[in-house]
């Protein structure tokens, strides 16, 4: 049933008017209704999808780093493809087999796709990190000050005037909606929406459901400082035991641009100076050195390079960090040093 009928139908029932409302009323009211109905439908399209977009993109590209893609995306799309055809337009279609131009405007418009992505989730992290850091002593404060007979609202005014890096301005806005009338329970589960992290989530809920329950909030606060602390612990200790892993893969990354560098500098480019000088003076080795076209080896190396490099930094995300897309901050240092070292040096 809608709104309008539901309306409609106690109007009618006569439960609190003495008289049904003429045609003329009623009419009003339903227009009045199906106001507040579109009304409410669009307020509901601006909270989600395309409509929340178009009201508050940045926070749309901003509040996860993956969304920034939206932007970057396309955008690495049109780079390429204007590099793409203006370099066919200019230099004709066989600038795909005797130049690198076109490669280039691919590594670009990778860097251009990711590089935001990276610094977004590196930044995502670091606000993580340093919100879980300060869960357990926030919480481990609580109990304390809950302890000395202190309520829950005044002790967390206490706690709000302390430090707790970026943890603090969430502990203010807590301390406001408490002094604002707005229950303990129903302020933490606003509090964990804030953070934003499935750690606060936890713990939030914990404590939130143990008060409910009207069990000793002190013994809670206390389990979920601990938790908290075991948790981040346990985080830091798996980075820390990872890292040397991550360090490998980078520097089998540079092993293999320093094998490709030997080989090219003096395998390959003797041979093709040998095959040349074997060609030029009508010898018969120059069948066999004359294939050696030493463009084509160093574009073979050039491609292998940067798709090592980007997919090593995938692994190196997933393996220090367990997520693949930790890793674009590596790709795109090993694209870069890819590109610099083939273009410039070898």
């Amino acid at each position: 049933m809608s709104i309008k009928d539901h309306v409609k139908n106690m109007i009618n029932r006569g439960d609190k008017t003495p008289a049904p409302l003429k045609a003329a009323e009623l009419s009003s009211v339903e227009s009045e209704v199906d106001e507040i109905t579109k009304n409410l439908e669009k307020e509901r399209q601006t909270r989600e999808g395309l409509g929340k977009f178009l009201k508050h993109p940045f926070q749309v590209l901003t509040e996860k780093p993956v969304n920034i893609l939206i932007l970057t995306g396309p955008l690495a799309l049109i780079i390429f493809l204007v590099g793409f055809i203006s370099s066919v337009t200019s230099y004709g279609i066989d600038v795909l087999f005797t130049s690198t131009l076109v490669d280039d405007y691919v590594i670009f418009a990778v860097l251009v796709a990711i590089i935001p992505v990276a610094v977004l989730d590196f930044k995502e992290q670091m606000r993580v990190k340093n919100l879980e850091n300060a869960l357990p002593n926030f919480f481990r404060d609580l109990a304390g000050m809950n302890d000395s007979g202190m309520t829950l609202p005044n002790a967390v005014h206490i706690v709000a005037g302390a430090e707790y890096s970026t943890l603090t301005p969430h502990i203010r806005k807590l301390d406001m909606d408490m002094s604002w009338g707005a229950g303990f329970v129903e302020a933490m589960y606003r509090f964990g929406r804030d953070l934003g992290t499935p750690l606060a989530d936890r713990s939030v809920d914990l404590i939130a459901k143990a008060s409910k329950a009207g069990g000793d909030i002190s013994e809670v606060l206390r389990a979920a400082a601990k938790d908290t602390f075991e948790v981040v612990n346990l985080s830091t200790e798996r980075s820390n035991n990872m890292l040397i892993y991550v360090i490998i893969v980078l520097v089998s990354f540079a092993v293999f641009l320093f094998v490709i560098a030997i080989l090219v500098s003096t395998f390959l480019t003797t041979m093709a100076t040998a095959g040349a000088s074997a060609a030029a003076s009508g010898s018969a080795a120059s069948g066999f050195m004359g294939q050696i076209d030493l463009f084509q080896y160093k574009r073979l190396f050039t491609h292998a390079g940067m798709l090592q490099g980007f997919f090593s930094g995938l692994v190196a995300g997933q393996m220090g960090e367990g997520r693949f897309i930790a890793g674009l901050k590596y790709s795109a240092i090993m694209l870069i040093i890819a590109w610099v070292t083939f273009r410039f040096f070898i």
